[in-house]
């Protein structure tokens, strides 16, 4: 397979790819707290496991094609915050994934896909707000594959083509626990048992349920607020056959979006999460929230002194 490392490669090497028919895929996600049972490393090995097999995919389906694997930049934002968790603030992970597709898009390569396990909203606006630029500015195509899949994931529009890898129905108590799933729940555990089995803490299998309301969700760090021990969802449930389901679904309807892109039937805005067209989740939101307050501040000020200003008699 035509499967490569970017760090391996020397330059002459990628120099001589062809440039119209190879994709290059950027693995981003942080290291993050995943509950008592699971490493920090949870959100990476997903989305390195997710890099490799739409590479594997992709070269399969077009043998004449060649995959370029960068290394993992481990880098995220809106994450729960304890021991272990590393955050970068959202601006540097959309800046960062702009210089990396800028430096990509100089050397010719159009094809660049960014592939990531992790759910914060604010990260996932980050990285296809970095996308749209680098596509927009280098006349290439630059997309996230991943924010509009998890959205679609976690609303449980791909429950009907989950039941059917399965080979089974789920039950009520099922369908139940998977809208209540979130991070380190069912779903990472069961994935983690697929991947990296020696890494998942027997004590998952003891863990009760962690449930939370759409009001609390908003709170920060809810999920280690008040005894919480920073997950969410039912990790008890785990099982690395519903994880092996639930990847073929995911990575077939990556594979439609990656080829829909290669073949312009897809543009990257026809595949987003909401979250992009939410001002509150975009990377300047707050930004300029605050420098809009300083202006309404110093406006008031100004206007307040004017009228001083004209009460005085001369």
């Amino acid at each position: 397979m035509s499967i490569y490392r970017l760090e391996e490669m020397s330059t002459p090497a990628l120099d001589a790819l062809d440039r119209s028919r190879t994709a290059v895929i950027l693995t981003v996600s942080p290291l993050e707290e995943h509950g008592p049972h699971l490493p920090v490393g949870v959100d990476a090995f997903a989305a390195r496991h997710f890099a490799r097999a739409t590479a594997e995919r992709l070269v399969a389906r077009r043998p004449e094609w060649s995959v370029v694997l960068a290394p993992t930049l481990h880098l995220g934002s809106f994450t729960f915050e304890t021991v272990g968790t590393v955050s970068v603030r959202q601006r540097v992970v959309r800046d960062t994934l702009v210089d990396y597709g800028r430096s990509l898009a100089r050397a010719r390569f159009r094809w660049i896909f960014v592939a990531n396990g992790h759910g914060g909203p604010g990260h996932l606006t980050a990285l296809e707000e970095a996308s749209a630029i680098v596509s927009r500015r280098y006349e290439i195509t630059m997309a996230s594959l991943t924010g509009y899949l998890a959205w679609e994931f976690f609303r449980g529009r791909y429950l009907p083509k989950i039941e059917a890898a399965l080979g089974r129905a789920l039950t009520d108590a099922e369908r139940q626990a998977f809208a209540e799933d979130a991070h380190g729940g069912w779903w990472e555990t069961s994935l983690m048992l697929m991947l990296r089995p020696e890494l998942v803490n027997e004590s998952y299998r003891d863990l009760p349920p962690a449930r939370y309301s759409l009001a609390e969700r908003i709170v920060p760090n809810y999920p280690l607020r008040d005894g919480g021990r920073g997950y969410v969802g039912h990790p008890a449930l785990a099982d690395p056959q519903f994880a092996k389901a639930t990847i073929e679904v995911l990575m077939s309807e990556a594979m439609e979006m990656v080829e829909g892109l290669i073949d312009g039937r897809l543009s990257p805005g026809d595949r987003r999460s909401p979250f992009f067209a939410l001002p509150v989740f975009r990377t300047n939101f707050w930004r300029g929230v605050a420098a809009a307050g300083v202006a309404v501040a110093a406006g008031a000020a100004w206007y307040a002194g004017f009228r001083r200003g004209r009460g005085k008699v001369s």
